[in-house]
């Protein structure tokens, strides 16, 4: 539910149906639960893999009112969502805004987030960058063939790191879609860019604080992975991460910026290893 009506949210699932040993995996902002097959594959054996397509994105609907792409309807997106599973307790992996969504999750007195990863981000905004943000995601790119809008991807998504063709046409295709007039574009919604068009540096710096509270409630053991060439969190937010709120384990990965993937059995392993067993 939003102020707006009501909207489906797709999830994809991944191991046994009964198995309380829940993995939550969120997407970025304008990625989808797919960016986690690879990971939800190695770890279905192990866990129940939950990966959805928060509402705007991937399958999910888009809300009929876009001023509501909010971490706070996200959150309660997944509360359902985690109601729906009907587990107690759930293990946490987000990717930037996933991350920023487990954040306000396990900030929550209540103990729904086991373990928490949070994949290159933290609680630190900044009003340009989120102008910035708004400004592209809201531009309506079209392409006359999917080469043509793979490239792009490849060319926007260069801080993902090294990825071989195969990954990268992965990485593409996940995020593109085909129109009746031959065309592709990103199946997001455009209407993603609007809150953050209207943010003003007092939003941001009003947020930064709530995210920093929230940060610092956190009790559940909690990972930070962190590339190394991240424009997102600095050394410096990274620090402060260990040091207050649940002192995150930081681990730094080398040749990549924001946000790392988890397409390598390296990356996978380093989830699997902060896991419990």
């Amino acid at each position: 539910m939003s102020p707006a009506g009501l909207h489906r949210m797709a999830y994809k699932e991944w191991g046994t149906h009964d198995n309380p040993d829940v993995l939550v995996c969120v997407h970025g902002l304008t990625r989808v639960s797919d960016d986690f097959d690879a990971l939800a594959a190695a770890l279905g054996q192990r866990y129940r893999v939950i990966c959805p397509d928060v509402v705007g994105r991937g399958r999910s609907d888009h809300l009929r009112d876009p001023r509501h792409y909010q971490i706070l309807q996200y959150v309660a997106d997944m509360v359902t969502l985690i109601a729906r599973l009907d587990v107690e307790s759930v293990h946490w992996l987000g990717t930037s805004m996933g991350g920023l969504i487990g954040m306000v999750l396990a900030a929550q007195p209540t103990g729904l987030i086991r373990s928490l990863i949070l994949n290159d981000i933290g609680p630190v905004l900044d009003a340009t960058a989120m102008a910035r943000i708004g400004e592209y995601i809201g531009q309506d790119r079209q392409f006359a063939s999917f080469e043509q809008a793979r490239d792009y991807v490849r060319q926007i998504s260069h801080s993902f790191g090294a990825h071989d063709d195969v990954q990268w046409n992965k990485l593409a295709a996940d995020v593109l879609k085909q129109g009746a007039d031959g065309n592709w574009r990103f199946s997001y919604d455009l209407g993603l860019a609007i809150p953050y068009k209207a943010m003003t540096p007092d939003d941001a710096q009003l947020a930064q604080q709530q995210l920093w509270a929230a940060y610092d409630a956190i009790r559940c053991p909690t990972l930070l992975l962190r590339g190394a060439l991240s424009d997102m969190v600095s050394r410096e937010t990274a620090q402060e991460m260990t040091q207050r709120g649940p002192q995150a384990q930081c681990i730094e990965l080398p040749n990549v910026g924001h946000a790392p993937t988890f397409l390598s059995a390296e990356r996978i392993a380093l989830v699997k290893n902060f896991l419990p067993d």
